[in-house]
């Protein structure tokens, strides 16, 4: 197997942030906006969402735990001084949603920026590991974020956002990791430390995300013992996806 080049680093790092799109596909045949359904989007979103943080911090301890830590704690301070900041702002316009919906569509996309921040170090690092490995990586990720995708379009299209739109912010939110993917591959040595860090960074934004924004309304709608068994099911579904990839 020859050897890893930038361009094809690159080029495996773009197609794992293309394949973010597909994750918003299943809303074409499933565009009802009631309350309900609102909820349970929410739900869903929330399961996927604990699933990756869990397999983030797993993955940032294999590299270095407190550096794991130290990010789980920078990441919930980062997500809520931008709760405030945007929470100060309401006038804010994405995707033709406005207001407080669009405050959240701003957040989750923001989270998953970071989380895909993350994830391009790891496919570059993966690559200076050889070609093998960064086959691998890449294939596991780009798997991945079709969920993730996914996640993200529950946020969006309920809330009046077009499938088309909230695939194009799916993919533009992983658009660090071809960005990133190619630095970190030519200086490994620099960015592994503080691969940890952003795991950490993206795992604690998200379980703010989860805790503060998406179960508390998502209980507004439906009962609370459904809304378990939804984040339940979303959860193992996903870990059974991080599963097969490994």
């Amino acid at each position: 197997m020859t050897e890893p080049t930038v361009l094809l680093v690159f080029i495996a790092a773009l197609i794992t942030a293309i394949a973010t799109g597909f994750g918003a596909l299943p809303l074409l045949w499933a565009r009802a906006v009631e309350g309900r359904w609102l909820a349970l989007g929410n739900a869903v979103a929330a399961g996927l969402m604990l699933a990756a943080c869990y397999s983030l911090i797993v993955e940032g301890f294999a590299f270095d735990a407190p550096r794991t830590l130290a990010g789980l704690v920078l990441g919930v301070v980062l997500i809520v001084v931008a709760s405030r900041y945007l929470h100060a702002h309401d006038g804010m316009t994405i995707a033709q949603v406005q207001g407080a919906d669009a405050k959240k569509i701003l957040l989750i996309v923001g989270i998953m920026t970071a989380h895909s921040a993350a994830e391009g170090v790891g496919v570059g690092v993966a690559y200076g590991g050889g070609r093998e490995l960064g086959d691998f990586i890449t294939i596991a990720i780009a798997l991945h974020n079709v969920p993730e995708g996914l996640a993200i379009a529950l946020i969006m299209v309920p809330r009046g956002a077009s499938v088309l739109a909230a695939a194009g912010w799916s993919v533009f939110s992983s658009l660090p990791q071809p960005l990133l993917a190619v630095p970190a591959f030519l200086f490994v040595l620099a960015f592994e430390p503080w691969l940890p860090v952003g795991l950490g960074l993206a795992a604690g934004a998200m379980l703010w995300m989860v805790f503060s924004e998406l179960l508390p309304e998502a209980s507004e709608a439906v009962k609370s013992e459904t809304v378990g068994v939804v984040v339940t099911l979303a959860f193992t579904a996903m870990l059974a996806v991080t599963l097969l990839l490994h």
